[in-house]
C-alpha cells in the first residue's frame, strides 16, 4: 500500500468522520458559489460597493453577537445536533434571498436583514464546529483527519468558486444562493445521521460561570490572545478589501464574475496544494512556521491593486491560499495541544469573537474609503498593515518558540457534546482565528 493510503486510511474508518467530511465538502461548495454570487446580487439590483460591504456587515453582527452564547451551548449539547438547528436557520435565509432575486422583488435592506439572520444560525454553527472533528476520530488519527478534512474542503472551494463564477455570470446570482440554500439543507441531513455515545451527565454552573472559565483559558495563553489580536485587524482588513473591494475589481477592469471565480478557485487550488503539503511538513515550531505564511494575505491584496492580468491575479491568489493553509492546519496543531477538551468550543469562540471583532468596521468603510482615496490605495495600504503586524506578532517569544509534542496514544473518540474534564487536549475544527468562516 503506497504511503499516502497509509497515512489516510485510519481517519476514513470512522462512519461519524466519513460523515463529517461529505457535510465539509457539500457545505464549502455551497459556501464558494455563495461568495461569488452575493456581491454581483447586490450590483445586480442597483446596489453600490458600499452597499455590498453593508450586507456583509449585516451578516457579520449577528455573527459575532452569539458567538459566546453559541460556545457555552456546544460545550452543553451534542455539538451536531447544535450545527444541525443552525444549518436549517441558514438554508431558509439562503433560500428566501434567491426567491426575491429569482423573481425580481430583492432589495438591498432585504438581503441584509437575511444575511443577518443567516449570521445567527452561523454564530452558533462556528463554536459547535471547532469541537465536532475531534469527536469522530481516535486521539492520535487528528492530525491526519485535520489535514484530510481541509483537502476536502479546499478542493470543494475549487469546485464551487468555478461554478459560482460559471453561473452568476450565464444565469444570475438568485441560482447561485439557491445553490448555496440547497447546501445548508444537505449538509443537515447528513449531520443528523451522525451518532455517537449518550452523553454524561453535566452539571450546569451557569452561563456567566461558564463564560468566565472560558475567558481565563483564553486570556492566560499569550500566544493565543496576540494571535487573535493580529487577526482582528487582518480579517478586518481582508474582509473589506477582498470581500468588498475585490469583485468590484473584478466587475469594473477584470470582466465581471467569471473571472472573479477564477481568481478565488486560484485561492482554493493553491489551499488544496497547502494541504497537501501538510500532511507530511510538521514543523516542530507551528506558529512560527504559521505565522511567517501569512505575508502571504498581502501579496493578493497588491496584486488586485494594480491590478494585475487575471492569470496572474489568480497566481498570487495560489501563493495567498497555499500559505493560508499552512498557518491554518498548525494554528489547528496548537490549538489541539494547547486546549483543554471541555474548554474547546468557549475558547474558540473567544478566537472568533476578537478575530471578527473587526471584520464589520472593514466592510462598511471599504466601499467609503475607495471613493476617497481609490481602490488602488486602500488594498495597497491593506497589504502593508498585514506585514507589519506580522512582523509585530513575532516579537511574542511563545510564538517563536512553542513546540509540538508527542502525540497521545491511541483512544477512542470522545462522546458528542462536552468532552470529558481530564484527558489529553482536542484540536479545534481547522478554520484558524475565524480566518476562513465557511458554513
Amino acid at each position: 500500500m503506497m504511503p499516502d493510503m497509509i497515512l489516510l486510511k485510519g481517519p476514513l474508518q470512522s462512519r461519524n468522520f466519513r460523515l463529517l467530511m461529505a457535510c465539509n465538502v457539500v457545505s464549502v461548495a455551497g459556501s464558494a458559489v455563495y461568495f461569488i454570487a452575493i456581491p454581483f446580487a447586490v450590483l445586480r439590483i442597483g446596489g453600490s460597493a458600499s452597499d455590498i460591504g453593508y450586507v456583509a456587515t449585516a451578516g457579520l453582527i449577528p455573527l459575532i453577537a452569539f458567538l459566546l452564547l453559541g460556545g457555552v451551548i456546544a460545550d452543553r449539547l451534542p455539538r451536531h445536533q447544535v450545527i444541525v438547528a443552525a444549518n436549517v436557520l441558514q438554508a431558509m435565509a439562503q433560500g428566501t434571498s434567491a426567491v426575491l432575486l429569482l423573481t425580481g422583488h430583492a432589495r438591498v435592506w432585504q438581503l441584509a436583514a437575511l444575511a443577518a439572520t443567516g449570521g445567527v444560525g452561523a454564530g452558533f454553527y462556528y463554536p459547535a464546529a471547532q469541537g465536532l472533528l475531534p469527536q469522530t476520530v481516535a486521539a492520535d488519527q487528528r492530525s491526519q483527519a485535520n489535514a484530510l478534512d481541509r483537502t476536502g474542503r479546499n478542493t470543494a472551494s475549487i469546485g464551487g468558486a468555478a461554478l459560482g463564477g460559471v453561473l452568476v455570470g450565464l444565469a444570475g446570482p438568485g441560482w447561485g444562493l439557491a445553490i448555496d440554500a440547497a447546501s445548508f439543507a444537505i449538509a443537515a441531513v447528513l449531520r443528523a445521521g451522525m451518532r455517537f455515545p449518550a452523553l454524561p451527565p453535566v452539571a450546569a454552573t451557569g452561563l456567566v460561570h461558564e463564560l468566565r472559565e472560558g475567558w481565563h483559558e483564553f486570556i492566560s495563553r499569550r500566544w493565543l490572545w496576540s494571535i487573535v489580536l493580529q487577526f482582528a485587524f487582518i480579517v478586518g482588513i481582508s474582509a473589506g478589501t477582498i470581500n468588498v473591494l475585490g469583485p468590484l475589481v473584478a466587475d469594473d477592469r477584470l470582466g465581471g464574475a467569471r473571472s472573479w471565480g477564477i481568481i478565488v478557485a486560484g485561492y482554493a487550488v493553491g489551499a488544496v496544494a497547502g494541504g497537501v503539503v501538510m500532511l507530511r511538513f510538521r514543523p516542530r515550531r507551528m506558529l512560527l512556521a504559521g505565522t511567517l505564511a501569512v505575508p502571504a494575505f498581502a501579496v493578493l491584496m497588491f496584486a488586485l491593486a494594480v491590478p494585475l492580468a487575471v492569470p496572474l491575479d489568480a497566481a498570487a491568489a495560489l501563493f495567498a491560499g497555499g500559505c493560508a493553509e499552512i498557518f491554518v492546519v498548525n494554528w489547528t496543531t496548537t490549538m489541539q495541544q494547547e486546549i483543554p477538551p471541555a474548554m474547546l468550543s468557549r475558547v474558540s469562540s473567544y478566537d472568533a469573537l476578537g478575530s471578527l471583532a473587526l471584520a464589520p468596521v472593514g466592510t462598511v468603510v471599504a466601499g467609503p474609503l475607495a471613493g476617497a482615496f481609490g481602490t488602488s490605495a486602500v488594498l495597497t495600504a491593506g497589504g502593508i498593515i498585514i506585514a507589519v503586524l506580522t512582523a509585530a506578532v513575532l516579537l511574542v517569544p511563545e510564538v517563536r518558540q512553542l513546540r509540538r509534542q508527542a502525540p497521545a496514544p491511541a483512544g477512542p473518540p470522545p462522546a458528542a457534546g462536552l468532552p470529558p474534564a481530564a484527558g489529553p487536549p482536542g484540536p479545534a475544527d481547522p478554520a484558524g482565528p475565524a480566518g476562513a468562516l465557511a458554513h
